[in-house]
Protein backbone atom coordinates (compact mmCIF):
# COMPACT_ATOMS: atom_id res chain seq x y z
CA UNK A 1 0.00 0.00 0.00
CA UNK A 2 1.17 3.37 -1.11
CA UNK A 3 2.25 5.96 1.70
CA UNK A 4 -0.12 9.00 1.62
CA UNK A 5 2.20 11.91 1.31
CA UNK A 6 3.52 9.16 -1.93
CA UNK A 7 -0.30 9.23 -3.23
CA UNK A 8 -0.90 13.40 -2.42
CA UNK A 9 2.19 14.35 -4.33
CA UNK A 10 1.58 12.09 -7.25
CA UNK A 11 -1.65 13.09 -7.55
CA UNK A 12 -0.70 16.44 -7.53
CA UNK A 13 1.76 16.45 -10.54
CA UNK A 14 -0.99 15.16 -12.54
CA UNK A 15 -3.43 17.66 -11.45
CA UNK A 16 -1.09 21.25 -11.64
CA UNK A 17 0.44 19.44 -15.18
CA UNK A 18 -2.98 18.87 -17.04
CA UNK A 19 -4.03 22.47 -15.12
CA UNK A 20 -0.59 24.16 -17.23
CA UNK A 21 -1.53 22.63 -20.30
CA UNK A 22 -5.12 23.83 -20.10
CA UNK A 23 -3.63 27.53 -19.19
CA UNK A 24 -1.50 27.27 -22.42
CA UNK A 25 -3.85 26.24 -24.54
CA UNK A 26 -6.23 29.02 -23.57
CA UNK A 27 -3.36 31.37 -23.42
CA UNK A 28 -2.59 30.46 -27.35
CA UNK A 29 -6.23 31.06 -28.58
CA UNK A 30 -6.46 34.26 -26.71
CA UNK A 31 -3.45 35.68 -28.54
CA UNK A 32 -4.42 34.56 -31.73
CA UNK A 33 -7.75 36.22 -31.46
CA UNK A 34 -5.81 39.49 -30.37
CA UNK A 35 -4.58 39.16 -34.03
CA UNK A 36 -8.71 39.83 -35.39
CA UNK A 37 -10.02 43.30 -34.79
CA UNK A 38 -13.12 41.46 -34.77
CA UNK A 39 -16.57 41.47 -31.80
CA UNK A 40 -15.67 37.77 -31.78
CA UNK A 41 -12.36 38.00 -31.09
CA UNK A 42 -12.80 40.01 -28.45
CA UNK A 43 -15.38 37.56 -26.80
CA UNK A 44 -12.83 34.81 -27.15
CA UNK A 45 -10.34 37.00 -25.18
CA UNK A 46 -13.34 37.37 -22.25
CA UNK A 47 -14.46 33.87 -22.72
CA UNK A 48 -10.57 32.85 -22.20
CA UNK A 49 -10.01 34.97 -19.34
CA UNK A 50 -12.79 34.21 -17.34
CA UNK A 51 -12.57 30.80 -17.61
CA UNK A 52 -8.93 31.33 -15.75
CA UNK A 53 -11.12 33.14 -13.23
CA UNK A 54 -10.43 36.60 -13.65
CA UNK A 55 -13.20 38.37 -12.52
CA UNK A 56 -11.81 41.61 -14.20
CA UNK A 57 -12.33 40.01 -18.12
CA UNK A 58 -13.54 43.47 -19.59
CA UNK A 59 -10.37 45.32 -18.83
CA UNK A 60 -7.89 43.22 -18.89
CA UNK A 61 -5.40 43.56 -22.21
CA UNK A 62 -5.14 40.29 -23.71
CA UNK A 63 -1.64 40.33 -24.67
CA UNK A 64 -0.50 41.38 -20.82
CA UNK A 65 -2.63 38.63 -19.24
CA UNK A 66 -1.11 35.72 -21.28
CA UNK A 67 2.22 37.11 -20.32
CA UNK A 68 0.92 37.36 -16.60
CA UNK A 69 -0.60 34.05 -16.84
CA UNK A 70 2.12 31.74 -18.35
CA UNK A 71 5.21 33.66 -16.14
CA UNK A 72 4.17 35.61 -13.36
CA UNK A 73 5.28 33.42 -10.35
CA UNK A 74 3.43 35.91 -7.76
CA UNK A 75 0.10 34.55 -9.23
CA UNK A 76 -1.19 31.08 -7.65
CA UNK A 77 -2.84 30.24 -10.74
CA UNK A 78 -0.11 30.93 -13.44
CA UNK A 79 1.78 28.10 -15.47
CA UNK A 80 4.95 28.95 -14.16
CA UNK A 81 3.52 28.17 -10.55
CA UNK A 82 1.70 25.30 -11.69
CA UNK A 83 4.68 23.39 -12.85
CA UNK A 84 6.91 24.54 -10.10
CA UNK A 85 4.74 22.88 -7.69
CA UNK A 86 4.16 19.50 -10.18
CA UNK A 87 8.36 19.78 -10.02
CA UNK A 88 8.99 20.11 -6.31
CA UNK A 89 5.93 17.20 -5.95
CA UNK A 90 8.11 15.07 -8.59
CA UNK A 91 10.74 16.09 -5.81
CA UNK A 92 10.13 15.10 -3.24
CA UNK A 93 8.89 11.69 -5.02
CA UNK A 94 11.91 11.19 -7.04
CA UNK A 95 12.32 7.44 -6.07
CA UNK A 96 8.74 6.97 -7.23
CA UNK A 97 8.89 8.32 -10.79
CA UNK A 98 10.76 7.32 -13.77
CA UNK A 99 14.47 9.31 -14.87
CA UNK A 100 12.37 10.13 -18.54
CA UNK A 101 9.58 11.70 -16.37
CA UNK A 102 11.60 13.29 -14.12
CA UNK A 103 13.42 15.06 -16.87
CA UNK A 104 11.17 15.90 -19.22
CA UNK A 105 9.25 17.70 -16.29
CA UNK A 106 12.25 19.50 -15.13
CA UNK A 107 13.50 20.85 -18.53
CA UNK A 108 9.99 22.78 -18.84
CA UNK A 109 10.82 24.20 -15.18
CA UNK A 110 14.01 25.13 -16.47
CA UNK A 111 12.79 27.19 -19.58
CA UNK A 112 9.65 28.73 -17.23
CA UNK A 113 12.80 29.83 -14.72
CA UNK A 114 14.99 31.08 -17.46
CA UNK A 115 16.19 34.37 -16.86
CA UNK A 116 15.54 35.45 -20.88
CA UNK A 117 11.68 33.53 -20.80
CA UNK A 118 9.72 36.85 -20.88
CA UNK A 119 12.19 38.05 -23.67
CA UNK A 120 11.51 34.39 -24.95
CA UNK A 121 7.72 34.99 -24.84
CA UNK A 122 7.66 38.22 -26.23
CA UNK A 123 9.82 37.40 -29.34
CA UNK A 124 7.32 34.45 -30.06
CA UNK A 125 4.44 33.32 -27.70
CA UNK A 126 2.47 31.04 -30.10
CA UNK A 127 6.31 29.24 -30.24
CA UNK A 128 6.95 29.60 -26.69
CA UNK A 129 3.55 27.74 -25.94
CA UNK A 130 3.48 25.34 -28.82
CA UNK A 131 6.54 24.13 -26.92
CA UNK A 132 5.52 24.00 -23.49
CA UNK A 133 2.38 21.97 -24.78
CA UNK A 134 4.59 19.56 -26.46
CA UNK A 135 6.35 19.33 -23.48
CA UNK A 136 4.30 18.69 -21.15
CA UNK A 137 2.36 16.18 -24.03
CA UNK A 138 5.85 14.39 -23.80
CA UNK A 139 5.89 14.09 -20.39
CA UNK A 140 2.29 12.22 -19.77
CA UNK A 141 3.89 9.90 -22.44
CA UNK A 142 6.84 9.42 -20.38
CA UNK A 143 4.63 8.81 -17.42
CA UNK A 144 2.69 5.63 -19.60
CA UNK A 145 5.44 4.54 -21.50
CA UNK A 146 8.35 3.91 -18.53
CA UNK A 147 6.12 3.99 -15.54
CA UNK A 148 4.94 1.11 -13.95
CA UNK A 149 1.43 0.97 -13.96
CA UNK A 150 0.33 0.65 -10.78
CA UNK A 151 -0.54 2.64 -7.47
CA UNK A 152 1.44 5.49 -8.49
CA UNK A 153 0.86 5.99 -11.41
CA UNK A 154 -2.78 5.60 -11.06
CA UNK A 155 -2.50 8.54 -8.62
CA UNK A 156 -0.89 10.30 -11.17
CA UNK A 157 -3.64 10.01 -14.30
CA UNK A 158 -6.15 10.24 -11.05
CA UNK A 159 -4.99 13.94 -11.15
CA UNK A 160 -4.59 14.44 -14.65
CA UNK A 161 -8.62 13.20 -15.25
CA UNK A 162 -10.14 14.94 -12.10
CA UNK A 163 -8.20 18.47 -12.96
CA UNK A 164 -9.41 18.42 -16.84
CA UNK A 165 -12.99 17.53 -15.68
CA UNK A 166 -12.93 20.48 -13.56
CA UNK A 167 -11.06 22.49 -16.28
CA UNK A 168 -13.85 21.95 -18.89
CA UNK A 169 -16.38 22.24 -16.92
CA UNK A 170 -15.42 25.45 -15.78
CA UNK A 171 -15.01 26.47 -19.48
CA UNK A 172 -18.08 25.19 -20.65
CA UNK A 173 -19.83 27.30 -17.67
CA UNK A 174 -18.06 30.35 -18.97
CA UNK A 175 -19.78 29.76 -22.38
CA UNK A 176 -22.97 28.00 -22.07
CA UNK A 177 -24.04 29.01 -18.40
CA UNK A 178 -26.85 31.65 -16.80
CA UNK A 179 -24.38 33.87 -16.34
CA UNK A 180 -24.13 34.23 -20.04
CA UNK A 181 -25.29 37.23 -21.75
CA UNK A 182 -26.37 36.31 -24.58
CA UNK A 183 -25.63 32.60 -26.40
CA UNK A 184 -22.78 31.95 -28.32
CA UNK A 185 -23.12 32.48 -31.98
CA UNK A 186 -20.27 33.52 -33.73
CA UNK A 187 -18.16 30.92 -36.01
CA UNK A 188 -15.23 32.11 -34.79
CA UNK A 189 -15.76 32.49 -31.29
CA UNK A 190 -17.64 28.71 -31.38
CA UNK A 191 -14.42 27.28 -33.49
CA UNK A 192 -11.65 29.01 -30.61
CA UNK A 193 -14.02 27.44 -27.48
CA UNK A 194 -13.17 24.01 -29.36
CA UNK A 195 -9.41 24.83 -29.65
CA UNK A 196 -9.80 26.03 -25.80
CA UNK A 197 -10.54 22.05 -25.54
CA UNK A 198 -8.29 20.51 -28.01
CA UNK A 199 -11.31 19.33 -30.11
CA UNK A 200 -11.36 21.66 -33.26
CA UNK A 201 -10.50 18.19 -35.05
CA UNK A 202 -12.34 15.36 -33.15
CA UNK A 203 -15.20 17.71 -33.28
CA UNK A 204 -14.67 18.10 -37.03
CA UNK A 205 -14.50 14.47 -38.30
CA UNK A 206 -18.31 13.96 -36.15
CA UNK A 207 -20.10 16.68 -37.08
CA UNK A 208 -18.25 18.11 -39.91
CA UNK A 209 -18.26 21.97 -40.46
CA UNK A 210 -21.58 22.63 -38.72
CA UNK A 211 -20.71 24.79 -35.79
CA UNK A 212 -23.90 24.24 -33.16
CA UNK A 213 -23.63 25.87 -30.14
CA UNK A 214 -25.93 22.10 -29.29
CA UNK A 215 -23.24 19.91 -30.70
CA UNK A 216 -20.73 21.41 -29.37
CA UNK A 217 -21.97 21.20 -26.09
CA UNK A 218 -22.87 17.92 -25.80
CA UNK A 219 -19.51 16.70 -27.75
CA UNK A 220 -17.84 17.83 -24.55
CA UNK A 221 -20.25 16.51 -22.53
CA UNK A 222 -20.99 13.14 -23.45
CA UNK A 223 -18.44 12.04 -25.98
CA UNK A 224 -17.78 8.58 -25.47
CA UNK A 225 -14.47 8.66 -27.06
CA UNK A 226 -13.08 11.70 -26.57
CA UNK A 227 -10.26 12.24 -24.40
CA UNK A 228 -11.28 15.62 -22.72
CA UNK A 229 -15.01 14.90 -22.61
CA UNK A 230 -16.73 14.97 -19.44
CA UNK A 231 -18.27 11.73 -20.08
CA UNK A 232 -14.73 10.12 -21.05
CA UNK A 233 -12.62 11.83 -17.67
CA UNK A 234 -15.69 10.44 -15.77
CA UNK A 235 -14.77 6.96 -17.00
CA UNK A 236 -11.05 7.38 -16.34
CA UNK A 237 -11.73 8.62 -12.58
CA UNK A 238 -14.19 6.11 -11.77
CA UNK A 239 -11.25 3.46 -13.62
CA UNK A 240 -8.54 4.52 -11.65
CA UNK A 241 -10.26 4.77 -7.86
CA UNK A 242 -11.88 1.60 -8.88
CA UNK A 243 -8.27 -0.37 -9.03
CA UNK A 244 -6.79 1.87 -6.34
CA UNK A 245 -9.95 1.17 -4.16
CA UNK A 246 -8.80 -2.52 -4.18
CA UNK A 247 -6.16 -2.17 -2.40
CA UNK A 248 -7.69 -0.12 0.92
CA UNK A 249 -10.11 -2.27 2.72
CA UNK A 250 -11.70 0.16 5.10
CA UNK A 251 -12.81 2.32 2.02
CA UNK A 252 -15.75 4.09 3.55
CA UNK A 253 -19.24 3.45 2.28
CA UNK A 254 -19.35 6.66 0.64
CA UNK A 255 -15.66 6.47 -0.91
CA UNK A 256 -14.11 8.37 -3.81
CA UNK A 257 -14.54 5.40 -6.22
CA UNK A 258 -18.58 4.95 -5.21
CA UNK A 259 -18.81 8.96 -6.00
CA UNK A 260 -17.19 8.28 -9.21
CA UNK A 261 -19.35 4.99 -10.26
CA UNK A 262 -22.62 6.74 -9.82
CA UNK A 263 -21.33 10.59 -11.75
CA UNK A 264 -20.08 8.14 -14.95
CA UNK A 265 -23.27 6.13 -15.01
CA UNK A 266 -25.30 10.00 -14.64
CA UNK A 267 -23.41 11.01 -17.76
CA UNK A 268 -23.26 7.35 -19.76
CA UNK A 269 -26.57 7.62 -19.50
CA UNK A 270 -27.54 11.08 -20.07
CA UNK A 271 -29.88 12.62 -22.85
CA UNK A 272 -28.91 16.35 -24.16
CA UNK A 273 -32.81 17.03 -24.38
CA UNK A 274 -32.98 16.42 -21.00
CA UNK A 275 -30.01 18.11 -20.24
CA UNK A 276 -31.15 20.97 -21.95
CA UNK A 277 -34.64 21.09 -20.31
CA UNK A 278 -32.97 21.09 -16.85
CA UNK A 279 -30.64 23.91 -18.11
CA UNK A 280 -27.04 23.28 -19.33
CA UNK A 281 -26.07 25.74 -16.28
CA UNK A 282 -27.40 23.48 -13.36
CA UNK A 283 -25.73 20.15 -15.20
CA UNK A 284 -23.04 21.71 -15.56
CA UNK A 285 -22.79 22.96 -11.72
CA UNK A 286 -23.64 19.70 -10.54
CA UNK A 287 -21.12 17.75 -12.50
CA UNK A 288 -18.76 20.01 -11.06
CA UNK A 289 -20.09 20.00 -7.50
CA UNK A 290 -19.74 15.94 -7.66
CA UNK A 291 -15.96 16.49 -9.23
CA UNK A 292 -15.28 18.65 -6.15
CA UNK A 293 -17.04 16.03 -3.72
CA UNK A 294 -14.77 12.94 -5.54
CA UNK A 295 -11.78 15.53 -4.36
CA UNK A 296 -12.91 15.25 -0.85
CA UNK A 297 -12.75 11.86 -1.17
CA UNK A 298 -9.73 11.08 -1.99
CA UNK A 299 -8.00 12.89 0.52
CA UNK A 300 -10.42 11.78 3.17
CA UNK A 301 -9.54 7.94 1.93
CA UNK A 302 -6.18 7.97 0.79
CA UNK A 303 -4.29 11.04 1.98
CA UNK A 304 -5.55 12.51 4.97
CA UNK A 305 -7.14 9.45 6.83
CA UNK A 306 -6.87 8.44 10.95
CA UNK A 307 -3.91 6.36 11.32
CA UNK A 308 -5.95 3.86 13.14
CA UNK A 309 -8.14 2.97 9.74
CA UNK A 310 -4.85 1.45 8.18
CA UNK A 311 -3.15 -0.53 11.76
CA UNK A 312 -3.95 -3.50 11.64
CA UNK A 313 -6.30 -5.01 14.44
Amino acid sequence: MMLARVADSLYWIGRYVERAEHMCRLSDVMLNATLDRTEAATQVARIALAAVGDSDAEAQNPYEAALALVLDREDEGSIATSLARARENARQVRDQITTETWERLNLIYLRMNDPNAERTFREGSQAFLHDTIADLHLFKGAADATMSHGEGWRFLLLGVYLERAQLIGGLLEVCFGEGRKRPITDHFALTSLLRMSCALEPYLRKYTADMQPRFILEFLLLDEDFPRSLRYCTAQIEEHLASLSRHFETMEATGPDRLAGRLRARLKYADMNEVQAQGASAFIASILDEGANIHRAVYENFVAYPLEQRLPA
